[in-house]
């Protein structure tokens, strides 16, 4: 069967192999756009994450709606958070040191600060919606790692009530990107 614009989502679902191939000649250009963007100062890292977003994208394509997104737009995204992801990732590795090298390279200190940087701005943009309290508690527990049971001490508030808060945060954040995103 040949794949085309017609059928290669359909033939993705039925994990059809020639159609992630069709996937990759047509949008294969646009994924590593999407992933030299946010992956731009760890070239080592791109094919990697690139072949990452292609197994997600075979995992998870029964997740694709074509009457909410395009597929284009759909994979693109996927590329983007893997992407983000592969930062996080290589900003919590650990740093082996020569004994010998005990002075940091200049472009170590400032690639990690641009990747933090980067994280950092995807992480506003995605708690904007949120209320300043909300977005204490989420900033608490998900990038100061905080746990549970401190952030409840230090607030004074219950663990119940801030579940709640967490759920209901999270909700307005997938509503804010279900409507960002054209989803």
């Amino acid at each position: 069967m040949k794949i085309g614009i017609t059928n290669y989502i359909q033939q993705l679902q039925l994990h059809n192999e020639d159609a992630l191939m069709y996937v990759i000649d047509r949008y294969g250009g646009l994924l590593m756009s999407v992933i030299r963007k946010h992956l731009f100062l760890l070239p080592e890292r791109q094919e990697e994450c690139f072949d990452d977003v292609l197994l997600k994208i075979w995992q998870h394509i029964s997740d694709f709606d074509e009457s909410k997104n395009t597929f284009k737009n759909w994979a693109a995204a996927i590329a983007k958070y893997r992407a983000i992801d592969y930062l996080r990732q290589y900003q919590r590795e650990p740093v082996t040191v020569d004994i010998d090298d005990t002075v940091i390279p200049h472009e170590d200190r400032l690639l990690a600060a641009m990747i933090e940087k980067e994280i950092s701005s995807e992480v506003e943009k995605m708690l904007d919606c949120l209320k300043p309290a909300d977005r204490e508690l989420f900033l608490r527990l998900y990038v100061q790692e905080q746990t549970v049971e401190q952030v409840s001490r230090e607030t004074g508030m219950r663990k119940e009530v801030l579940y709640n808060r967490l759920s209901r945060g999270k909700q307005k954040i997938r509503k804010q990107y279900s409507v960002r995103k054209g989803v």
